[in-house]
């Protein structure tokens, strides 16, 4: 299960946030020593060895995973190591290959796909091309670039031209002698071609998907569709290409619900790691607790799947069930079969008094959804009558939600003044958000945060940062300053998420790639144990300091 981030017009802040997926490259050079070592790197000469040494692990690293075809982990590797090698167009470029590769392969094993494809033609393909790029060219946060849309489709295309799921599906052997030529030809068209306007790019594809038609067999529509994914890809980290099973996903999370589970999971190498069970939900019910590791679905191991098509595995109808080995914290082994079912995400968990003493409140968001507002407003009244005098709020592992619940949220403990302020290409996207005092709590408010804290958690975050209102705690929130709208498609079942701003705190500061800063830093160093087997300043540091800092208060 994964969160997705949006405004109450489809716009988003968020993650949409599936955990981060980190990545890597391979990068064929010959360097020489010195001052020319470290302007390759983009370091300074006295850092040359090191950058060195950690730049050709990492790109040993991704070449193994790329020779055992292992892309979901490939990319990973890859958007780590853009994060620490920031300059290197190299990995960049391979970084988009990688991610290529696991989204052709997740639509071509996704039912809403495959049906929807077969019934396309290539007059509706150019319908469904004609439309995204419209919305490109009318809501993007910045000015289209074209040409870099036409270079990273064209990609997706000659990945697509090599990938086993892609030619199964269309009944074409990997022949080289037809397919090599058709993805040459291609990639040098994207490299030579000079595409300024949507209409360039509208005839670019239309004249290279008729191409790969003729000289492959795979019909043009379906060459088109690769088209479109990869320029959904080209435009930033959290702008993306939607099939109809994901419209639906990311709509039901809208909501608050959703069919599946009921787990949240972190990609691992050799597993799917549950860090989160929905309460009441089909794992809870079978058994499944956080810490648990999924090793095989439908017994096929994790480690000879794709994890994130394993990950999509466990999706599916409701009342459909799938049979799951996992291993507990302690190594053992359980297998179940669990019944997928309509789960309802809460958005707000685990209120109680924290300190009986001091009679200080905690109150923890898991996700920014329509129904949080109303459910922090109903657990600040359950404390209040327990005697709370303080406040808590924790949006630690938070990865966002609804903007406007963001801002709701944040209204409850602000008088006046501004919570965020959206800003984007379009006018429509200018926006300042504001606080009034109607229904505001003064009580002392202390927020912890870290580095899954993101979108519409750092909008509540900087907020409450930005004009002092209350203590943050813990560590430098995730970055994520951008909202994105969902938009359903009129000619295809399917929809894009785009980028149609960025927002900036009540100081103006921008939130992307920056956070929040904690104004108290408290690192976790152990996982947060519910048995209360160790004393709080152990299990959970950040929450001890959270505690002390709201009695001080």
């Amino acid at each position: 299960m994964t969160t997705a981030d949006f405004n109450s017009k489809a716009n988003c802040t968020g993650s949409g946030l599936r955990r981060c997926l980190l990545a890597l490259a391979v990068l064929v050079f010959s360097l020489l020593a010195g001052d020319y070592t470290a302007s390759v790197y983009g370091q300074t000469p006295g850092k040359s060895e090191a950058t060195l040494a950690a730049l050709e692990d990492a790109l040993s690293t991704g070449e193994r995973f790329e020779e055992r075809s292992q892309w979901g982990d490939a990319l990973r590797h890859y958007q780590k190591s853009v994060k620490q090698f920031p300059r290197q167009a190299e990995l960049r470029r391979r970084l988009i290959t990688a991610k290529a590769h696991v989204d052709v392969d997740r639509r071509y094993s996704d039912a809403s796909f495959s049906r929807s494809l077969r019934v396309l033609d290539h007059r509706l393909s150019i319908d469904v091309l004609e439309e995204i790029l419209l919305k490109i060219d009318t809501y993007y946060v910045d000015t289209p670039n074209w040409n870099r849309m036409c270079e990273v489709g064209s990609r997706f295309v000659a990945v697509a031209l090599e990938s086993p799921s892609f030619l199964e599906f269309h009944g074409v052997v990997n022949n080289k002698a037809r397919i090599a030529p058709a993805r040459k030809q291609i990639s040098d068209w994207a490299s030579t071609s000079r595409i300024q306007s949507r209409r360039d790019l509208m005839t670019h594809i239309s004249m290279a998907s008729h191409y790969v038609s003729r000289q492959t067999g795979i019909s043009s529509q379906s060459i088109v569709m690769e088209f479109v994914s990869g320029v959904m890809s080209s435009m930033d980290r959290y702008s993306a290409f939607l099939t109809g099973n994901q419209l639906d996903e990311t709509f039901s999370q809208i909501e608050g619900n959703f069919v599946g589970l009921g787990v949240e999971l972190k990609i691992q190498k050799q597993c799917l790691e549950i860090v989160r069970v929905i309460p009441g939900g089909p794992a809870s019910v079978a058994g499944v607790v956080s810490g648990d590791r999924i090793v095989e679905v439908e017994r096929q191991r994790i480690g000879l799947l794709p994890s994130d098509v394993a990950a999509d595995m466990l999706k599916g109808r409701e009342g459909s069930t799938v049979e799951l080995c996992l291993t507990t914290s302690e190594n053992q082994t359980k297998r179940l079969t669990v019944t997928r079912k309509r789960v309802v995400l809460p958005g707000v968990e685990n209120v109680h008094i924290a300190d009986d003493e001091n009679g200080v409140g905690y109150i923890r968001i898991a996700s920014f959804q329509k129904t949080t507002d109303r459910d922090v407003e109903a657990a600040l009244w359950k404390l209040h009558r327990q005697g709370m005098k303080s406040l808590i709020i924790d949006v630690r592992g938070n990865p966002g939600g609804l903007l406007s619940a963001g801002v709701h949220v944040a209204n409850r403990f602000l008088k006046d003044g501004r919570i965020v302020a959206t800003r984007g290409r379009s006018d429509n996207e200018d926006v300042d958000y504001t606080a009034n005092a109607i229904g505001t709590w003064s009580i002392p408010l202390v927020v912890l945060i870290d580095g899954n804290s993101a979108s519409a958690s750092e909008i509540f975050a900087g907020a409450i940062a930005d004009t002092n209102r209350g203590t943050i705690v813990g560590s430098r929130s995730f970055g994520k300053g951008s909202v994105q709208g969902i938009f359903p498609l009129s000619s295809f079942n399917c929809g894009i998420r785009l980028t149609t701003a960025k927002f900036y705190s009540p100081s103006g500061r921008t939130i992307s790639m920056n956070g929040v800063n904690p104004d108290v830093v408290v690192q976790q160093v152990a996982k947060p144990m519910s048995d209360g087997t160790l004393p709080l300043a152990q299990s959970d540091p950040v929450l001890a300091v959270g505690i002390k800092r709201a009695i001080s208060k």
